[in-house]
């Protein structure tokens, strides 16, 4: 794109430099800076973008976008590249984008939902980057500066762009959305996640149903009928909809069946195989719940006017990702590593996974804390505790302040106190774990990402190495 298009899609003034120059992407990190792109200078809390200006340029920055202060000189950098100033260099971002998308032809499937939006767009992606030039968010980028980036990403060859969209406060799935301009939008489910900036699961559903609030009508709304909230998720879409389920569902509503409906799963040492239109499908991913991220992702193929025969070799072959229900062979020891994050919905769908596991020693739950919960964290770490003594977890170990209600919870649902350790914090729980872990255990480790749980499974990895062979 030119400078010219940059100040004319911002309202950024040029101090600098060419308008008629042109750079080739753009960048918020001088250490992914790759020549001539667009150093776009974000600031936050504790830093300013603004004294990343040199390091900018000796990277060989195609132009920069400063923020404008009150005062302030233009900074003095060596180099011939334009400058330009922008009061909100963050807006900046997102209206640049915004003129981007209006500029590509591609698909653009916007995903949302309170688990399993991550995972359904690591799926979908498989799907389609098998028949389309595709582009989807990189890890997580799922903000107001990660949904821009996925964007920029693409370019006129891309012909499907998969885009995920995440919250934590009011309005900011309606502003990624006319950012992004999705014709496809796909909602995993409403649960129990950033209730601490949502208030309630309510406030979780307008805030997700926005998404679908956003499509054109020309557009595709994907919808899961198992979701309890199904019939307000329908009615916030003029677009068409397609429905998805397992074994039927709808709003409490079991004769409700999907248009994409998987019958009969069953899960296996090889993965998951389910009856879905007459066809068996078999997955290398575990869980129910991955059963309904892969038939979201396979609703919004269709929608794209890929049939299920010609997805059904690469559903054989989907990688899950890293962290999320990862299988890891030990020596004597399996582990499932479910460290990315946690909310009530998704560490109960692990806890259905490890429930489901036969054939081996004990079946173990590290549990760490799931935060941004906000009043409701102690009760609901207290429905999860329950919930691990009716799966019959052989042995649950907790770390955290929030997982002493998950013990209470446990034993008060009659699990016997020698097969529930509350380890307290991090440290102690590393120090202590090797001794509660035994040859012959299947391990899920869960538990939000801010907890480090992920050093759990490193610290199981020393103790008992790869599995021989």
């Amino acid at each position: 794109m030119l400078v010219q298009e940059i100040l004319d899609a911002t309202g950024a003034m040029l101090v600098r430099g060419d308008p008629r120059a042109a750079v080739c992407g753009v960048s918020t990190d001088t250490r992914a800076l790759k020549p001539r792109e667009l150093f776009l200078a974000l600031s936050g809390p504790n830093f300013d973008g603004n004294q990343f200006a040199q390091a900018a340029g000796r990277a060989g920055a195609g132009a920069i976008l400063l923020q404008k202060k009150p005062g302030e000189p233009l900074p003095r950098l060596d180099g011939e590249f334009p400058i330009a100033m922008h009061e909100a260099p963050r807006r900046a971002l997102a209206d640049l984008a915004s003129w981007h998308r209006s500029r590509i032809q591609a698909q653009v499937i916007g995903i949302t939902g309170s688990c399993g939006k991550t995972t359904t767009k690591g799926i979908l992606t498989q799907l389609l980057e098998a028949h389309f030039p595709t582009v989807s968010s990189p890890n997580s980028f799922n903000n107001d500066i990660g949904v821009p980036h996925t964007i920029l990403l693409a370019d006129q060859d891309t012909r499907m762009l998969v885009v995920e969209l995440g919250t934590n406060a009011p309005g900011e799935i309606a502003s990624l959305t006319r950012i992004a301009r999705p014709t496809i939008g796909i909602i995993t489910n409403i649960g129990n996640a950033h209730l601490a900036g949502l208030g309630s699961v309510e406030g979780v559903l307008r805030e997700k149903s926005d998404l679908f609030a956003g499509l054109p009508r020309t557009g595709t709304a994907i919808l899961n009928l198992d979701c309890r909230f199904a019939k307000q998720l329908r009615a916030a879409t003029s677009a068409r909809v397609l429905t998805f389920s397992v074994e039927g569902g709808g709003d409490g509503d079991r004769e409700a069946i999907g248009d994409f409906n998987a019958e009969n799963p069953w899960f296996h040492a090889g993965g998951t195989t389910f009856r879905l239109r007459g066809h068996e499908v078999t997955s290398p991913l575990l869980g129910i719940h991955n059963v309904s991220n892969l038939l979201a992702a396979i609703a919004a193929c269709e929608a794209v006017g890929l049939e299920l025969e010609r997805i059904l070799p690469t559903i054989s072959r989907l990688e899950g990702g890293r962290r999320r229900l990862e299988r890891l062979e030990l020596d004597g020891v399996l582990v499932f590593d479910d460290t990315y994050n946690a909310n009530p919905e998704s560490a109960r769908a692990g806890l259905r996974v490890l429930a489901g596991l036969h054939g081996h020693g004990r079946r173990v739950l590290i549990l760490g804390d799931m935060l941004e919960l906000g009043a409701r964290a102690p009760e609901l770490h207290h429905a999860m505790g329950r919930a691990a003594a009716q799966a019959q977890v052989d042995q649950l170990l907790l770390v955290g302040e929030l997982t002493r209600a998950s013990a209470a919870g446990a034993l008060e649902a009659g699990m016997p106190p020698e097969r529930v350790r509350h380890l307290g914090g991090r440290e102690q729980a590393l120090s202590e774990l090797p001794s509660l872990v035994q040859r012959g255990d299947v391990v899920l480790v869960k538990g939000s990402n801010a907890m480090g749980m992920d050093l759990m499974v490193r610290r199981l990895r020393e103790v008992f190495g790869p599995a021989a062979g």
